[in-house]
């Protein structure tokens, strides 16, 4: 292997490489994405097989982006220290080996630890993908329409995964969905093996912030209990406050620790740029919209409107047409003209399209209301990834690109993480008041029905054997929490449009190398692969 020394923001690699590096960048990060999102339309048929309840059906989407925010961050860290090739190899080995775990899983909580499992694996592999890119295509619009590819089939495999998810169940079963991994992940270690060159940031030196990723993962851990558990178990358990108390103050060390360490797994100075602070607080609206309204939308149409699992899945495909159509597109014109514009009206517009679905109802059709709603929500990302993801890989300097794209990652994640929390405590306080009154306009025989569809139909989906007056009163009843929750997602996504307003500026780009956040720009080193 033969070391080339390179200076900030620019790299040796040959015209051959760089093709093939996307190729890997996508592949790899990509199996993660979809992880993301392929169980939530299985979650009813894991929920029929290990009797998960919706609390573990949370679990089992929140452990995962539990332990995938919390140690992205120390992931980017090992990536810039000990090489973004090298580590991302690893986590992708890793997280097939989960995977396999997860799809031969006979209980709820060993599901759920495996789950966390692929989260401690994908920490490796994403902060990696996108500071290789950054690495590798050193001219600026070339580098914004590589990271528009990247972030582009990154939200293809978003919300491509519900419909793959969703035909696997349909066609075998639930466990079908992390068993398609292992191919997809053989085929990214050939091409990054292979392919793809070594990159490092030779400035990093000194010890590992463990203890600010230990103070992440039970900070993070201990919130998300909390919010989860709280609706089920009440906010006055002794538990669900000491996770709460608890996870919030751990939070709080977790500040204090990153602002005194020699080397802080995340660097505060960071925050003191404009773009980048602005940025992030954009992706923790944006991304909290579209995790939020992502598990609610499959959900509500296969439990209400009666959906087959691979039909919920297919609703949300004209997403991923849409962004491979034109995401990549728009980060090149954002590397060209900056990205203000986008990030202001793509937030507002998937605002607008969550706003859409409060025409949606148990008796509506596919194409007169969901439709309508997913269009204009997929024109509004389609504006809003790539652009917003290249103002954060611009904002700071290249050899701190791996640490810059965790924490932009980790904002992603939490927002999911939080979302989905919220979600439940959305339908827990509107979904039993709903009932409570279409109690009282059925028979008394059905009365009792409706009011114990809090346990017996968490998701909507009324039992079998409910009469027609039922099943349409619990149908009914959670489509007012599914309203709600929506016009929850459409004012966290308008919020991400006004941080944009407010914060983002297009002439404070850095392009990667003309300043510096926490040291001046040093040589970032990249070799040809083995």
């Amino acid at each position: 292997m033969t070391t080339t020394p390179v200076r900030a923001g620019t790299t040796q690699a040959t015209d051959t490489a760089k093709p093939w590096t996307l190729i890997g960048m996508i592949l790899a990060s990509g199996v993660v994405f979809l992880d993301g999102t392929v169980v939530n339309v299985a979650l009813p048929a894991i929920d029929r097989s290990l009797a998960a309840g919706l609390s573990g059906l949370q679990w089992i989407v929140d452990g995962y982006a539990l332990t995938l925010a919390a140690l992205l961050i120390l992931g980017g860290s090992l990536g810039d220290r000990y090489g973004r090739k090298r580590m991302m190899i690893v986590g992708l080995v890793g997280f097939g080996v989960a995977s396999v775990a997860c799809g031969v899983a006979t209980t709820t909580p060993l599901l759920i630890a495996m789950r966390m499992a692929q989260g401690v694996a994908g920490a490796l592999v994403v902060p990696e993908s996108l500071a290789i890119l950054t690495a590798v295509y050193a001219n600026a619009e070339e580098r914004g329409q590589a990271i528009g590819a990247w972030t582009g089939w990154g939200g293809i495999a978003t919300v491509f995964g519900p419909f793959l998810g969703g035909w696997l169940v349909d066609r075998g079963s639930w466990r079908l969905v992390f068993f398609i991994n292992v191919p997809l992940i053989a085929a990214a270690v050939f091409v990054i093996a292979r392919f793809v060159p070594e990159t490092r940031d030779d400035e990093a030196t000194g010890n590992l912030d463990w203890a600010g990723a230990a103070l992440a993962v039970f900070g993070l851990g201990g919130a998300t209990y909390g919010l989860i558990e709280g609706p089920a178990v009440g906010w006055l358990s002794p538990a669900v406050l000491v996770a709460l108390i608890g996870g919030v103050v751990l939070l709080a060390l977790f500040v204090l620790v990153e602002a005194r360490v020699q080397n802080p797994m995340v660097p505060l100075g960071f925050f003191r740029v404009r773009n980048f602070t602005g940025a992030n607080l954009a992706t923790l609206g944006v991304y909290a919209a579209l995790s939020g309204a992502i598990f609610s939308v499959v959900l509500y149409v296969q439990n209400v409107m009666g959906f087959s699992a691979v039909a919920a899945g297919a609703s949300l495909l004209p997403i991923s047409a849409m962004m491979f159509l034109f995401a990549a597109r728009a980060g090149k014109l954002a590397g060209r003209f900056g990205p203000r514009f986008f990030m202001i009206v793509g937030p507002a517009i998937v605002g607008a399209g969550m706003l859409l679905f409060l025409r949606v109802a148990p008796q509506s059709g596919y194409w007169g209301a969901v439709f309508p709603a997913v269009m204009v929500l997929s024109a509004g990302l389609c504006l809003t990834v790539a652009p917003l993801t290249t103002t954060v890989m611009t904002s700071v300097p290249a050899h701190n690109s791996g640490i810059a794209s965790a924490i932009n990652n980790v904002a992603s994640r939490v927002a999911g993480l939080l979302a989905i929390a919220g979600v439940g405590i959305v339908v827990a306080l509107a979904y039993p008041a709903a009932l409570g009154e279409r109690a009282a306009g059925v028979s008394p025989q059905m009365a009792g029905i409706v009011r114990d569809a809090v346990r017996t139909a968490p998701g909507g989906h009324a039992p079998a054997d409910a009469p027609p007056d039922a099943a349409r009163a619990i149908a009914e009843a959670y489509t007012v929490a599914f309203h709600r929750t929506m016009l929850a997602c459409a004012l966290l996504a308008l919020g991400g449009a006004a941080f944009s307003a407010v914060v983002i500026r297009n002439d404070e780009a850095t392009d990667n190398g003309t300043m510096s956040v926490t040291r001046p720009v040093q040589a970032s080193r990249m070799s040809a692969p083995d």
